[in-house]
């Protein structure tokens, strides 16, 4: 990725993406683009780096800023997952049918 790549990212979502942990107990995620849908097992998230489902327990939304692309969420954390295009659209897909 170049420095342009890196502005463009940037100004975007207000922030480039990371992803940081705390003690499995909460997630704070930047780069956030859109929320697709979400649960207390299942988060299904868009970012600057492609499409990411956060899976836990008893997980609840603590803040989304979306203009600032930002994301926290709090509950017993148990993985996280990237989806390539192909696969995040099909996902986007069936998650968006299910929860119109």
């Amino acid at each position: 990725m170049n420095s342009t790549d890196r502005l463009n990212q940037h100004t975007m979502t207000g922030q480039p993406h990371k992803v940081e942990v705390n003690q499995r107990k909460e997630i704070e995620i930047s780069g956030v683009k859109e929320l697709d849908s979400f649960d207390n097992e299942e988060f299904l998230l868009e970012t600057t780096m492609g499409y990411l489902i956060v899976r836990g327990e008893h997980l609840q939304l603590k803040n989304l800023n979306v203009e600032a692309g930002f994301l926290q969420i709090t509950g017993k954390l148990y993985e996280m997952t990237y989806l390539d295009d192909h696969h995040g659209e099909r996902a986007k897909g069936l998650f968006g049918k299910l929860f119109k």
